[in-house]
This record gives C-alpha cells, sequence and structure tokens, in this order.
C-alpha cells in the first residue's frame, strides 16, 4: 500500500449492495477484474469462488467498480455448538483509490449484514489489512484454528496470526480458553 494523503470520497462514488444471484455477469466480471488487479495478480480462481454466493458491497466511480468485499455464510463450531458466521472475503480498493475511505464504506455495508444474519463475523487479514479491520474493532482470535478436513480436523497455526472476529448486534465472541474455532472445509485455501 502506498502512503498516499486521505483524501474525502468523490460525489461520483456510489455504494451498491447485492446478493451475488442479482449481480449482472458484467458486473461481477468487472469486480472480479478489480480484484485480480488490486491483489497484483494474486488472486485465483478458488479466492474467487470463496467470495460468491453471500452479499456484495461494491463502490463505483466515474471508471468502474473501485472497492469490494463480501461476505458469505460458513460454519463454525467452537465449544460443541455450530455458528452461522458472516466470513468476509475478497475486500480491496484499486491501487489509485485507496486512502480514502472505500474500504471502511464496504466494512460499513458488510458490518450492518453480519449484525443481521450471523453470530458473529470473521476473516483472515493479510498484514495490509490488518490496520483497518483492527481500526473497525475487529479482534485477533487469541485461540486454536482449525477445519474439518475430508480426512477430519486439520490445524491450521498460519492462520492463528490473521484470523479476526467482530461480534454481532451486541453478542459476545467465543472464547479462546474455550476451545478451537474449527471452520467448514473449502476448495483453496480454508480461510
Amino acid at each position: 500500500m502506498t502512503d498516499a494523503p486521505r483524501t474525502a470520497p468523490r460525489a461520483t462514488d456510489l455504494l451498491r449492495t447485492a446478493h451475488t444471484s442479482a449481480l449482472a455477469p458484467a458486473v461481477l466480471d468487472a469486480i472480479r477484474a478489480m480484484l485480480v488487479a488490486a491483489f497484483d495478480g494474486d488472486f485465483g480462481d478458488e479466492d474467487w469462488d470463496h467470495g460468491l454466493g453471500g452479499v456484495h458491497a461494491y463502490v463505483e466511480d466515474e471508471h468502474g467498480v473501485v472497492a469490494h468485499g463480501s461476505v458469505i455464510m460458513r460454519r463454525v463450531v467452537h465449544a460443541g455448538r455450530a455458528h452461522r458466521v458472516g466470513y468476509v472475503e475478497g475486500v480491496a480498493v484499486r491501487a489509485d483509490r485507496r486512502r480514502q475511505g472505500l474500504g471502511s464504506r464496504v466494512m460499513a455495508a458488510l458490518e450492518e449484514v453480519i449484525d443481521g444474519a450471523y453470530a458473529f463475523g470473521a476473516l483472515s487479514a493479510s498484514d495490509e489489512g490488518a490496520e483497518l479491520y483492527r481500526a473497525r474493532g475487529w479482534q485477533l482470535w487469541n485461540g486454536r484454528i482449525e477445519a474439518y478436513g475430508p480426512g477430519g480436523v486439520v490445524h491450521l497455526p498460519h492462520e492463528e496470526d490473521s484470523t479476526y472476529l467482530v461480534p454481532s448486534a451486541g453478542r459476545p465472541l467465543p472464547a479462546a480458553e474455550k476451545g478451537a474455532l474449527m471452520f467448514d472445509w473449502r476448495d483453496g485455501d480454508v480461510l
């Protein structure tokens, strides 16, 4: 990320939210192209698939999509209870529009969805993105991370320093001392 000066959003910036099923193929293509560019090409088919099937929040300006994030449902087991969790995926801002509050606008829209539909929110943050999430009240999970894999439970130690949670509508977050967070399995990066 560059340390460009922070400027106010433009009057032409339009925030939209929609379920994947309501987005036209051209809009999905534009979102995907922006994500590939924002992640410097390190955004593949499985990454794209992980962000589909939920609610997308994205900002458009006169040149196209400039910011995006989605929240999808995942099952997470903690202390013997399965939770419906709003898992945040594909959060990025086009390089020329970073540090203008667009990521915060996208996250605010996704957090509304989490508050209305899920037990809590979760995400796996890059080093660059962690500051945004912490500033918005997301908390680093200080416990064990696991996933239900095809061969049984798999420990994911590489996710234990990048998994963040946010409470939903005043509900308490899981307590690390009561056990691991066990995520449902998926192809590619599990988290």
